[in-house]
């Protein structure tokens, strides 16, 4: 099945934060959504800053909203401004366009949901997102 079932979930968010430690990266909030944007698994480290969860939230939400991994939203709202802050209105907040947000897509490319990390920095936060995804069979695309 290539699918993102709670199963396949449950192992980005576990390998996406085992990575992050063995980085030794700042505490993370990792959101997996499915295709259609409901939350199917999350985490928030111990000693995490505020917010975790809503930066998280918003990078996983913006990149199936658009259809992009997170480099990309970031490369479109830095070439059209206008269109970031209207995309923000839309998504009532909840769109952080920059890398930390990973679209999950299955072997035959459709995507089937996206994560969003967030805690260091965004290149990390991508990086674990990436590593997750990759242990669950999935296929990462970060734009």
């Amino acid at each position: 099945m290539s699918e993102l079932t709670l199963e396949k979930a449950q192992t980005i968010v576990s390998a996406a934060l085992k990575f992050a430690r063995e980085s030794k990266f700042k505490p993370m909030g990792i959101v997996v959504m499915d295709a259609r944007g409901a939350m199917v698994a999350c985490a928030i480290e111990d000693n995490s800053s505020l917010r975790r969860f809503e930066i998280a939230h918003g990078k996983a939400h913006g990149c199936l909203g658009m259809g992009l991994g997170g480099r990309s939203v970031e490369k479109r709202i830095l070439e059209r401004p206008h269109f970031g802050a209207a995309l923000a209105h839309v998504f009532e907040g909840d769109f952080i366009p920059v890398p930390g947000g990973v679209l999950i897509r299955n072997a035959a490319g459709a995507i089937v949901g996206a994560v969003g990390v967030s805690g260091d920095t965004s290149d990390n936060d991508e990086a674990a997102g990436i590593v997750g995804i990759k242990a669950s069979g999935l296929v990462a695309d970060a734009g």
